[in-house]
């Protein structure tokens, strides 16, 4: 009998780097489902994360029954890879799990390649679905996803968005597939007043590229040559840090780079959140943002118009600096606005987006897949 049939699960994650939205996804579900009785265990990379990961991993020791296991990971394919994949397969026979859940490309492909009896869920949590489907690695990793599917039992998607890309690009799955968006939870609706110091823009997240913090220093040198400089603080790391710093040097822009800080002491370092994101799935950062009541402006990509809801109208054009400074200047004249608008979108996430309903959703999908294995029918998504 497994701990299945006595009515708890054991759910054993898998991914690489224990950072940014997806290690914080992972993080509320192994909470929320250890506080609900399930035994609850975690693979990850042994590489990545630094002091802020082994920190957060080792707080959340007293919530995994079934351990820690750190193996190393890369970030593209490698010879490593096959080691890795032991190393899970062995945590599954070691735990008995009855759920493997990969999250990410790297995590989804481990959690698929091993065997045993267990689920095998999957959150791609963009992973793949940023590639473009005709470059080099896109086809690769794409090839991929569509291999895996047969071996693969649930897929949970944290956004509808998510969901229709990864159809239109790897193709419909046989498995039953759930939309569960990210939540947040109770203490994070607490309000962030912006610091007596604060600039006049603050940027929260991964320095690269496809955040579009170019983006933002172009819209900025726009409002200077307009004759309305505005200073922001660029709170993160990442691997285009030092392209973006050289950029704002170069357009003599009033810009600090503090390095990475959790997400609500970066909101308090500016008066008006900026996510001018190329690309995302759907980011907690807004999530965090909107939860604490701080003002922002963000694109319109990925499943952030999700978030939204009717505000959508709101979001901006990904790419575009001359109408992100064109927003920026009318909302920098409307604090009153900006805070109205804010509210509404915190009573939104509070009802829609919140970390308990999210584990809940998971949890009865993971139910659900389950019974559909024993050869009971589940209700279409």
């Amino acid at each position: 009998m497994t701990t299945a049939d006595r009515g708890s699960l054991a759910v054993l994650h898998v991914f690489r780097a224990p950072v940014g939205g997806l290690f914080r996804h992972v993080v509320d579900l192994v909470r929320a489902q250890a506080a609900a009785g399930h035994r609850i265990g975690i693979v990850a990379d042994a590489t990545t994360g630094g002091e802020r990961a082994e920190a957060a991993l080792a707080a959340l020791g007293p919530s995994l029954a079934l351990g820690i296991t750190r193996v190393p990971m890369s970030r593209h394919l490698g010879p490593s890879d096959v080691a890795a994949v032991r190393r899970v397969a062995r945590a599954l026979r070691d735990t008995g799990a009855d759920v493997v859940h990969g999250h990410g490309a790297k995590g989804g492909a481990y959690a698929r390649l091993t065997g045993g009896g267990a689920l095998r869920a999957y959150t791609p949590h963009g992973g793949t679905l940023h590639f473009a489907p005709r470059s080099p690695l896109g086809l690769v990793y794409l090839n991929l996803e569509r291999v895996l599917l047969p071996r693969t039992d649930l897929i949970l998607f944290e956004s509808a968005y998510a969901r229709d890309v990864f159809q239109a690009r790897v193709g419909t799955p046989a498995a039953p597939v759930r939309v569960v968006h990210n939540g947040v939870t109770a203490p994070e609706f607490a309000s962030v007043a912006p610091d007596l110091d604060a600039s006049d823009l603050v940027f929260v997240g991964e320095l690269r590229r496809l955040k579009g913090v170019d983006v933002l220093i172009e819209a900025m040198d726009t409002l200077a040559a307009a004759g309305r400089p505005v200073s922001a603080t660029i709170v993160g790391s990442g691997p285009d840090g030092a392209a973006f710093k050289a950029l704002a040097q170069a357009r003599g822009i009033a810009a600090g780079f503090p390095g990475a800080l959790p997400a609500r002491q970066g909101f308090a370092r500016g008066r008006l959140l900026i996510v001018p994101s190329r690309a995302e799935s759907l980011p907690y950062i807004v999530l965090e943002a909107a939860a604490a009541g701080v003002p922002l402006l963000a694109t319109a990509v990925g499943g952030i118009p999700e978030i939204f809801g009717p505000q959508s109208p709101l979001l901006l054009p990904a790419g575009d600096a001359a109408r992100l400074a064109d927003a920026i200047r009318a909302a920098l004249a409307d604090p009153a606005g900006g805070r109205a608008a804010a509210e509404a979108l915190r009573e939104r996430v509070r009802a829609q987006f919140n970390a308990e309903t999210m584990s809940s959703a998971v949890l009865a999908a993971y139910r659900a897949a389950i019974d559909l294995r024993k050869g009971s029918q589940i209700p279409p998504a």
